[in-house]
């Protein structure tokens, strides 16, 4: 029994915004910050430099082949292996879970501000009620992350329009006076925080592997990947600048919540809704990831790659509800077992592994077949080797120092 195709183009893209700005804004601008100062802004602007390339490597690779599991059938495509393929899939799978239970812990510290209870009861709680949503129906799980993603959205335009006296008179002497272009010290700061950055910008990738649940993929999925990407980062760039402009660095990079923080600075109002937002903010993220691990579990299953009960499809849900319970469970005992640092970093360091994987792989694929069907949306080979050069340097970058 095939999936359901039911998400069109608006859905999608607010699926994909749901995936990339989760919970990373709420938390990182802070950490940018600490690293970056005032440079935090051109931080948030390289990272979707780093990003963009990706972004379109990823928009190709989807019309080519619109399937779940769209990794390990991208690498399979280009080399013909199943073992690389199997190790990627289970890669992202990884990912999946790695980046929902940094999300998960997340949540206990948001949770806090209002009761107080144990870890163990609020991500039983949580990962119970995330679990029983994901398997109610694909539709209904897209349209409550869509609706939380404009919650989140909403969260963000609320702290550009409080500190748009910022954006309209930035100091640019200021910028000028502190940036200058022969300082190793103050590109370390600016790269460094474009590393912490990043993790604020991943997620579109996700967008693939729901592609077999969307109607007209070819012509929709590089759409949704291009237009989540382009809102979310003019979103950070302005939120940055609001944020290194109106609240001490300090003080900012201090901070275990800094969009409440500056919410209640430059509002003079209770941090509370901003507080709320941000918890609804990381039940979209983690929503989002048991969606995209279960699909990917379901995909490589139906490749034949992992047992067949995976990619059983429930009659009444129409969704893969073993798949899904097994990507619960192992995100509730990664959350409890590792620390929220640890987690972060795994995801970061995969993340950018599978993205130079994919680059590549477009590349080996685009060699074999130049002229795909015309309905392909097709970019110009430069972009993934950008891309390739890029993310392996970010690596190199992560492992050195």
């Amino acid at each position: 029994m095939p999936l359901k195709r039911t998400l069109t183009l608006p859905l999608l893209t607010l699926y994909g915004l749901g995936n990339i700005l989760g919970a990373g804004i709420y938390v990182l601008i802070g950490k940018v910050s600490g690293v970056a100062g005032m440079m935090a802004p051109l931080s948030f602007f390289v990272a979707s430099l780093l990003v963009v390339t990706t972004a379109f490597t990823y928009s190709e690779l989807s019309s080519r082949y619109p399937v779940s599991a769209g990794e390990a059938v991208y690498l399979f495509k280009a080399f013909g292996n199943r073992h690389l393929s199997f190790i990627v899939g289970i890669m992202i799978v990884i990912t999946g879970v790695l980046s929902a239970a940094t999300i998960t812990v997340g949540f206990i510290g948001y949770l806090d501000i209002f009761v107080d209870l144990s870890s163990l009861v609020t991500i039983t709680l949580l990962l119970t009620v995330l679990g029983v949503l994901a398997i109610w129906g694909i539709k209904e799980s897209v349209q409550v992350a869509a609706f939380l993603t404009l919650i989140e959205i909403t969260g963000l335009l609320i702290i550009i329009w409080f500190g748009r006296d910022y954006l309209h008179n930035i100091d640019t002497q200021a910028y000028l006076d502190t940036f200058k272009f022969d300082d190793l010290a103050i590109w370390g700061g600016i790269f460094a925080g474009s590393f912490l950055a990043f993790y604020a910008f991943i997620g579109f990738e996700d967008m693939v592997n729901v592609a077999e649940e969307v109607i007209e993929p070819e012509k929709n999925m590089p759409k949704a990947i291009i237009l989540s990407l382009a809102i979310a980062s003019v979103i950070y760039i302005l939120v940055s600048l609001v944020a290194v402009n109106a609240v001490p660095l300090d003080a900012l990079s201090a901070h275990q919540a800094p969009l409440a923080l500056i919410y209640e600075r430059l509002s003079g109002l209770s941090p509370n809704l901003i507080a709320v937002i941000g918890m609804l903010a990381i039940i979209n993220g983690a929503l989002i990831q048991i969606i995209m691990a279960s699909r990917v579990l379901y995909g490589m299953s139906k490749q034949k790659w992992l047992p067949s009960i995976l990619s059983n499809i429930n009659k009444t849900t129409r969704t893969p509800i073993y798949a899904t319970l097994i990507v619960v469970l192992i995100i509730y005992v990664l959350a409890l077992w590792l620390p929220i640092m640890t987690l972060a970093e795994l995801t970061s360091l995969f993340i950018l592994i599978i993205f130079s994987l994919m680059h590549l792989a477009l590349l080996v694929i685009k060699a074999k077949q130049p002229k795909p069907s015309k309905n392909i949306r097709r970019y110009h080979f430069s972009l993934p080797l950008i891309g390739l050069i890029t993310n392996t340097g970010f690596i190199a970058f992560y492992l050195l120092f």
